[in-house]
């Protein structure tokens, strides 16, 4: 035991100096608590010993969050997303608004954003810090330079639910930054500074940053999230549903304002999950109406 503890203390120490010797004191806890008997199992298991993990491994399955990404020490080129075809929005350039109330509203709704919204604090296995190096030692941009647009499938409570939970294993792990009711009601899941686990292997237009050569790249490190709450008649794998309410989209089009204005996002950079995922199993937010999206952010005297 004192040996894997030693090959642990150096594994640590490699990835990060300053983590090693928290991360290991988390270890020893686990150890004190439960891994004891692990060994003790293990001394008694005979030949079958060689087949259970080591601790190493275990720790790798048991808290990836204690498992940075390793720098590779010689800084080398990064692979290249596959050919995607690039993205083409279809929000137009548009300087007439055609209802002034409809400006008078969701400037109101924009300048009450910051006090109307609720805040969650969800648990840390579910969202990560954004990197500044990628795993090939080369610097990258964590700045925020687009937006992926979600639904949730099942009702927005679930969804928090979801979000609030631990999940250990980096399969089940997930959120947004954002979340939209259909009511209109915001919740905003994950600070904008953080990294959301909104996408798992994506690129747009040629872009993502690979932080862990395993599960390849994503754009999360540098990409908002905002999910939309589903209807009723959604709540299933079909290619679509009744859609999103007027409040939705009102609610959408401010939090979009918001980040447009804070991060200098273009238009152009507000996409869908079904175009950035690469492995071709998305396609939300289904029935998404983009006229309703491209009249309220025309109103807010984005797209002129």
């Amino acid at each position: 035991m004192l040996r894997i503890m030693r090959q642990l203390r150096r594994r640590l120490q490699r990835l990060s100096p300053q983590m090693g010797g928290s991360v290991l004191l988390g270890v020893a806890a686990l150890v004190g608590i439960g891994g004891l008997g692990w060994v003790a199992r293990d001394v008694t298991a005979g030949q079958d010993a060689d087949q259970r993990p080591s601790l190493l491994q275990l720790l790798d399955q048991v808290n990836p969050s204690a498992r940075p990404f390793v720098l590779d020490p010689v800084r080398r080129p990064a692979p290249a997303p596959p050919s995607h075809v690039a993205w083409s929005s279809p929000l137009r350039r548009q300087c007439v608004v055609e209802d002034p109330r409809t400006r008078q509203s969701l400037r109101r709704l924009l300048a009450e954003l910051d006090t109307s919204k609720r805040r969650l604090h969800i648990d840390p296995t579910n969202y990560g810090e954004r990197f500044s190096r990628d795993a090939f030692n080369n610097p990258v941009d964590p700045t925020p330079r687009m937006v992926v647009l979600h639904e949730t499938v099942y009702g927005i409570e679930s969804a928090v639910q979801t979000f609030l939970t631990p999940h250990p294993r980096d399969d089940d792990q997930v959120s947004y930054h954002m979340l939209v009711g259909l009511n209109g009601q915001v919740v905003e899941v994950l600070d904008p500074s953080r990294r959301a686990f909104g996408a798992g292997n994506s690129a747009f237009n040629g872009q993502w940053v690979v932080t862990n050569p395993k599960v390849g790249g994503s754009v999360n490190n540098f990409a908002l999230h905002l999910s939309l709450e589903t209807p009723i008649d959604g709540e299933n794998n079909g290619a679509g549903h009744s859609g999103y309410t007027p409040a939705q989209y009102d609610a959408v089009a401010v939090v979009l304002a918001d980040w447009m204005r804070r991060f200098g996002i273009p238009a152009t950079n507000i996409t869908t999950h079904r175009y950035v995922d690469l492995g071709g199993e998305r396609s939300d937010p289904r029935s998404f109406d983009w006229r309703e999206l491209q009249q309220r952010l025309a109103a807010l005297g984005l797209l002129c």
